[in-house]
């Protein structure tokens, strides 16, 4: 590839940046960024790249554009370059939920154009240029969305471009897809959310000094409730059905770890708790993380 422009450039964006330029995927990397504190972070940094916002003069001549944004910025980004946009130009971004936003771009992008989708599964609760690695998505997975109207060659390249980059590479439809992440990672941040507002909320009515005493769950649940909120509203928004399917099974199960404790029903709870024990050696075994105990962060 000779010239590649990444739309965005926080954590996902940086990293990208990093990476491209690590494994010497392209003679050039453009960078568009509308926060200019990220602009004067990246310069400050002296990140491999070139800040620009003359899309007249960089679109015609890209390989590859990527969007590293939130999902409810693609619409005025795509009204912006779509006149300057070219078919030979392999299109994709990372966001978290796709069946609604690839009804988007397909009312809003101009005919002719392609769009290939990734989710890579990686990244966590800070945002920024400053917390790129380049190695981010070394050993993760990275979702590829192949639909009726995908454009073979240009999923063919995109897979060739995540697997130079570390990643391990899947591809599916957008809705299984949404089902998948609705339940894997978007009910989990919703969860987190929730239960850092539950303590917070518990703090002020008690006037405990709560937090103080945080243990290791509450923890782990508040670093994952850090993550970027727009980034998160968007993935609410855009996945909406699946992720209102997965908080009515939440409840549900919820209800029932209830019961169990209101009556002391002590076959049925330690039955629950022994079969979602499993899940962790399941995970481990897969190798999406390591069987290290974490005593709390240094």
């Amino acid at each position: 590839m000779k010239n590649v422009l990444i739309i965005g450039c926080g954590l996902i964006g940086s990293s990208l940046l990093r990476a491209i330029d690590n494994k010497k995927i392209a003679k050039k990397i453009f960078i568009y960024e509308k926060s200019k504190l990220n602009i004067s972070k990246i310069r400050k940094l002296k990140l491999p790249c070139e800040i620009t916002n003359d899309f007249k003069k960089i679109i015609p001549n890209l390989d590859l554009l990527i969007f590293c944004t939130p999902l409810g910025e693609y619409e005025k980004i795509i009204l912006k370059i779509n006149k300057y946009l070219l078919p030979k130009t392999i299109i994709t971004d990372v966001g978290s939920s796709k069946e609604k936003s690839l009804e988007l771009i397909k009312k809003k992008l101009k005919k002719g154009i392609f769009w290939t989708s990734s989710h890579p599964i990686a990244g966590s609760e800070v945002s920024g240029p400053e917390h790129g690695e380049k190695n981010l998505f070394y050993n993760k997975w990275c979702i590829l969305i192949k639909e009726k109207n995908t454009k073979k060659k240009h999923l063919k390249t995109l897979s060739k471009f995540w697997k130079k980059i570390g990643s391990r590479v899947a591809i599916m439809d957008s809705k299984k897809h949404d089902t998948i992440f609705s339940m894997t990672s978007h009910l989990p941040h919703l969860i987190a959310y929730n239960l850092v507002k539950t303590a917070t909320d518990f703090e002020k009515q008690k006037r405990y000094d709560l937090i103080k005493f945080s243990a290791g769950g509450l923890r782990d649940f508040s670093r994952i409730a850090a993550s970027n909120e727009i980034m998160w509203r968007d993935v609410f928004f855009n996945n909406k059905k699946n992720i209102l399917k997965a908080i009515d099974l939440f409840i549900k199960n919820l209800h029932s770890f209830k019961r169990d404790i209101q009556f002391k029903n002590n076959k049925s709870i330690i039955k629950k708790l022994i079969e979602t024990k499993q899940v962790r050696k399941k995970i481990i075994k897969l190798k999406q993380d390591i069987n290290k105990p974490d005593f709390g962060r240094r």
